[in-house]
């Protein structure tokens, strides 16, 4: 299985759009992998994770072939990870040649925010049905999508809605995608997370140094997260471990954050990265 992180930010991106703060000022100075997009990620380059604003950015940067891509699992309706309207364009007047069906998984705030941008009067006329089916999805759901056994687990963040974090599996091989959410899991979540050992976890590391208590996770709730998936004998040191999200209020640049996950055998991610494992 391989991981492509196309995207490593939260919603504001970083540097922040329209931010002067001394971390985002030292990223526009320095450039290189300082630079990030909203979060989004693809698996063997034809399960998508996540839907922001920046997914076009992404698949002219990286070459991506999007029309592959049969399986979209979207986190929750934020706009750093969902922009349900650029999907009109899988329909067959704006993308030619597309075969197939988009399966597409999401919370019911998800699901709204989807009709609410294709069902506009400028789009009525292109009904993508055909070509895009959306699947309401609740944490706790297993379901199956074209070789994939995926399980929806309830996240830790925003409370108004049902987020979704998700485990990934095919030919062996299993996936923790935990952006967005704090360490606060339910016990439904803990259960669900606990029940499998894993080949690469991917953790919410949005404030650096810092945390929260819940709704986002900094690097002291990634140790305490890690440390409790070791207990339970859900990781080893087989298991490639990423921190992921990051957020400028975290103050950290992306040789502060390679520095300490390198102390601790963690990869911090950083746009265009992929781990094969």
């Amino acid at each position: 299985m391989k991981i492509r992180y196309l995207g490593t930010a939260a919603a504001e991106g970083w540097p922040a759009l329209f931010c002067s703060c001394p971390i985002c000022t030292k990223a526009r100075a320095e450039g290189g992998r300082n630079l990030r997009t909203r979060t989004q990620a693809i698996l063997d380059g034809e399960l998508l994770l996540d839907f922001p604003p920046d997914t076009y950015c992404h698949a002219l940067r990286y070459n991506l072939e999007l029309a592959r891509v049969h399986t979209l699992l979207v986190t929750h309706s934020h706009m750093d990870h969902w922009f349900p309207t650029d999907l009109i364009h899988r329909h067959e007047h704006f993308g030619h040649g597309v075969t197939g069906v988009l399966e597409v998984y999401g919370n019911q705030a998800v699901k709204d925010a989807f009709d609410a941008h294709i069902l506009v009067d400028r789009f009525k006329p292109h009904p993508i049905g055909d070509v895009v089916h959306f699947h309401v999805t609740h944490g706790g759901d297993r379901f199956e999508s074209h070789g994939w056994q995926i399980t929806a687990v309830p996240a830790d963040h925003d409370k108004r809605e049902e987020c979704l974090v998700y485990i990934c599996q095919k030919d062996g091989k299993t996936l923790f995608y935990g952006h967005d959410t704090g360490l606060n899991l339910s016990e439904e979540a803990w259960a669900l997370v606990t029940a499998r050992q894993y080949d690469l976890i991917s953790l919410d590391a949005t404030m650096g140094k810092k945390t929260i208590g819940g709704y986002h996770m900094g690097l002291p709730d990634v140790e305490a997260m890690i440390a409790r998936l070791t207990d339970a004998g859900c990781i080893d040191d087989h298991t490639v471990k990423v921190i992921n999200h990051f957020s400028h209020n975290g103050e950290m640049t992306h040789d502060e954050l390679t520095a300490w996950g390198a102390q601790r055998g963690i990869l911090a991610a950083y746009d265009g990265m992929e781990v094969e494992f």
